[in-house]
């Protein structure tokens, strides 16, 4: 049974001596793709093209037209899983010493080098940028997962705030609320890396939550308040959005459809904002009435019309939504 091939890492290496390049070539041949660059914006060139395969960048300090370390913060600021080393004279130990503190370098080679010491120096910096990459694969997934709980969080929280303050007999309009932020495009809130313990994300996303309560009830208490029939609400909606809503013969139109998210998407350090608790307010107040919105999306914004109330979803449905997004 074959094994299979084994990808070699790449290794960019720049140097303006051809001597050097066809010798860091010839010596890590056979562990690395070694790619090689003589000079730094040659260099620049190379990583963008080849920045997704390159694990490590060596480059030499002193070279016409640039120095190596300026190479280095490049690739620094910009492809932080490649590891960077410097390879230089004794002779330029302080611009060596310079790009170190700065952390545009993990190390730096002292020429000329030993051959296996120089082998052993790339095998350790392949080493770390694997797990380097596998830190931020890492990264990436607690997010999308810290992502997820927090929208279902959210859609919980919502839930339970329409239920409370429906009323007796109205209805609980959070298929027009998911609705509308559905088709203006929300994307999952960022987590706020200040509040990664688990305790502080959930003590800041309750008092969130709590404000925006308070803060639907009393814009719900002013329309209950002002009275008036459903068709009512979408000279309201102007009122409040301004040149954010447009009514329209048959209803109204969204051109701000980021309101329409806010408690879903911004992150928990965030405030909602009085024109969304008015849009969740405005959903429960027709519910009492027996109606809702029906939305829908479009080239021009969110499009909503009044609709026949729906019965509140059972958590089966609930859970569908929460899937949606």
């Amino acid at each position: 049974m074959n094994e299979p091939v084994k990808t070699l890492p790449a290794i960019l290496y720049v140097d303006d001596e051809p001597t050097a390049l066809k010798y860091f070539q010839r010596a890590l041949g056979a562990q690395a793709n070694v790619l090689i660059a003589e000079s730094v914006e040659e260099g620049k060139r190379m990583l963008d093209q080849h920045a997704d395969t390159i694990a490590v960048l060596v480059s030499d300090q002193r070279m016409p037209g640039a120095y190596g370390n300026e190479l280095l913060f490049y690739a620094w600021d910009r492809y932080p899983h490649i590891v960077r080393i410097l390879t230089t004279a004794y002779s330029e130990i302080q611009h060596t010493v310079d790009a170190v503190n700065q952390g545009q370098i993990h190390r730096y080679i002292q020429k000329p080098w030993d051959l296996a010491a120089l082998r052993m120096e790339m095998k350790q910096a392949v080493d770390l940028s694997r797990l380097r990459r596998e830190h931020a694969q890492l990264l990436r997934e607690k997010l999308l997962i810290r992502q997820k709980q927090a929208v279902a969080n959210r859609i919980g929280t919502l839930f339970a705030l329409c239920a409370s303050l429906a009323g007796d007999g109205g209805a609980v309009p959070i298929d027009a609320y998911l609705s509308g932020a559905l088709c203006a495009g929300m994307t999952p809130p960022e987590p706020d890396w200040l509040l990664m313990d688990h305790s502080d994300l959930i003590s800041s996303e309750a008092f969130r939550s709590a404000a925006f309560g308070v803060a639907v009830q009393g814009q719900l208490a002013a329309l209950a308040a002002r009275g008036g029939a459903p068709e009512a609400v979408f000279t309201a909606l102007q009122a409040v959005f301004a040149d954010g809503f447009t009514v329209t013969d048959d209803g109204g139109t969204f051109s701000h459809t980021s309101r329409l998210t806010e408690f879903l998407e911004t992150p928990t350090g965030s405030a909602v904002s009085d024109e969304h608790a008015f849009w969740l307010a405005a959903l429960l107040w027709l519910g009492r009435h027996g109606r809702t919105l029906q939305v829908t999306g479009g080239p021009d914004g969110v499009h909503v019309r009044l609709a026949q109330a729906d019965a509140a979803p059972t958590p089966m449905q609930l859970a569908g939504w929460i899937e949606q997004f």
